[in-house]
């Protein structure tokens, strides 16, 4: 089962969304569960791989490694089992570390990270947890760390759209493919 939700068949649906995954799955070799999941809803679908992408696929700022390594540190505190497995995979190949992401999804604060990389994790965990509570002050240290506004906004947005990802694939109880366990190990 792929969702608590219909599924369609890949030929059933709009021409882009289609063109989309077989892209995806011809580079990875597979379709990622969440994919067909979202797929039944297709303005829904567009609008949150539009905004994904935005975020996760800009070469300016946050390396890509630095963008997926927010993913995995918030959907881990949202105990979101999909994106810790399949972000956590991309972690692993765009950091060239294969343990990176079991260290952060696991207990961040003893994983072995940079000074940029703690930086970054602790901030996205704060907006994670208590987002009402981040100040001038916060930013501020993040400036100080060395963090331009446009990172600092970075980690902020995909964490808030890492939580609501999170909500929607717990919601939905899309499962990690079988896949991404064994990617960069």
């Amino acid at each position: 089962m792929i969702s608590r939700f219909p599924v369609p068949e890949l030929d059933d649906l709009p021409e882009d969304i289609r063109e989309r995954i077989v892209a995806v799955a011809e580079k990875s070799g597979f379709v990622p569960n969440i994919f067909m999941a979202l797929a039944h809803r297709p303005a829904e679908f567009r609008a949150f791989f539009a905004y994904h992408d935005a975020l996760m696929e800009s070469n300016e700022g946050l390396s890509k490694a630095e963008r997926e390594l927010v993913v995995v540190a918030t959907s881990a505190t949202n105990d979101c089992l999909y994106c810790v497995v399949a972000h956590g995979a991309i972690l692993r190949i765009r950091a060239k570390d294969a343990l990176i992401a079991d260290q952060v999804a696991v207990n961040p604060a003893k994983a072995d990270l940079s000074d940029r990389e703690r930086h970054i994790v602790d901030f996205a965990l704060k907006v994670t947890t208590d987002s009402a509570a981040v100040s001038d002050a916060d930013l501020e240290a993040m400036r100080q760390a060395g963090f331009s506004n446009d990172e600092i906004w970075d980690i902020g947005a995909i964490t808030a759209m890492f939580a609501m990802s999170n909500r929607l694939a717990n919601f939905i109880s899309v499962p990690p493919n079988d896949e991404f366990y064994s990617m960069a190990r």
